[in-house]
């Protein structure tokens, strides 16, 4: 018998990747089988940039972990002029500086990160926040390390965290957003750390772990690594391309006590 996967010296490619490899061809053209995946995906893709995020079931879930949530929002009045004008998803609406400068002003303590969760252009991608942070916040309390309230940032894009980081007084801002939908990952979250952000910063000085996902970086690993950069940021007063991930594999009894409570 013939025609099938053992038949095909590239079919074994795609044990590999998500990525579209090893096609086929039915003549001068794709095989039925994946012109509609590919249809599919790229469909996906549209769905993850247009979809809304469910900010109420995240807070309900942070608070439920004992964290303290602010809600702010851009600039970007919606989806559709979010999409179309980019500079008003990096920048605070005014009446958000008033909420975090008024929050920041009722603590005492100093702050050294700001975690900021963005939705980005992926709302699928924040189901991988809570499973995140509940690893990596206990890590930075228990390394001393002072984290204000978690900011949810509606219609936001990575700049934004730097001044949410600047009203808070924060040291850091790390930045927890729904990365570009890919054909292959329309729900991929990316992380993007700043030590010191200006209102003004270049990306040359952000770090970023990326592709957080069941079928990419897994949430327990990203974790630490966010864990390693921050706290060699943190003691270098540093971020951006002269912070490199040096973390390797976690550990195994890294955040053991935290990841019990979403398996």
């Amino acid at each position: 018998m013939t025609g099938g996967r053992d038949d095909d010296p590239w079919a074994v490619l795609k044990d590999f990747t998500d990525a579209r490899v090893a096609q086929g061809r039915t003549g001068t053209s794709l095989p039925t089988r994946e012109l509609l995946a590919f249809t599919q995906a790229h469909a996906a893709a549209r769905d993850a940039v247009h979809d809304v995020a469910d900010f109420a079931g995240l807070r309900a879930a942070l608070e439920a972990l004992g964290e303290t949530v602010l809600d702010v929002r851009s600039r970007a009045p919606d989806r559709a002029t979010y999409l179309r004008r980019p500079d008003l998803g990096r920048t605070l609406h005014p009446e958000s500086v008033t909420v975090l400068a008024n929050g920041h002003a009722a603590r005492a303590e100093p702050l050294y990160i700001a975690v900021i969760v963005a939705d980005g252009l992926s709302a699928g991608a924040l189901a991988q926040v809570v499973p995140v942070l509940s690893a990596l916040l206990p890590a930075l309390r228990s390394s001393g390390f002072g984290v204000a309230p978690i900011t949810l940032a509606m219609q936001a894009r990575v700049a934004l965290g730097d001044g949410v980081a600047l009203a808070l007084g924060a040291r850091l801002a790390l930045v927890l957003i729904g990365e570009r939908p890919g054909l292959s990952s329309p729900d991929s979250l990316g992380a993007y750390l700043t030590y010191g952000p200006q209102p003004v910063t270049p990306d040359s000085a952000r770090n970023c772990v990326s592709n957080i996902r069941p079928a990419g970086l897994d949430a327990r690993t990203a974790a630490w690594r966010l864990h390693h950069l921050i706290l060699a940021a943190l003691r270098r007063e540093l971020s951006g391309v002269a912070l490199k991930d040096e973390s390797g594999d976690p550990p195994p009894d890294f955040a053991p006590q935290a990841l019990p409570r979403h398996p």
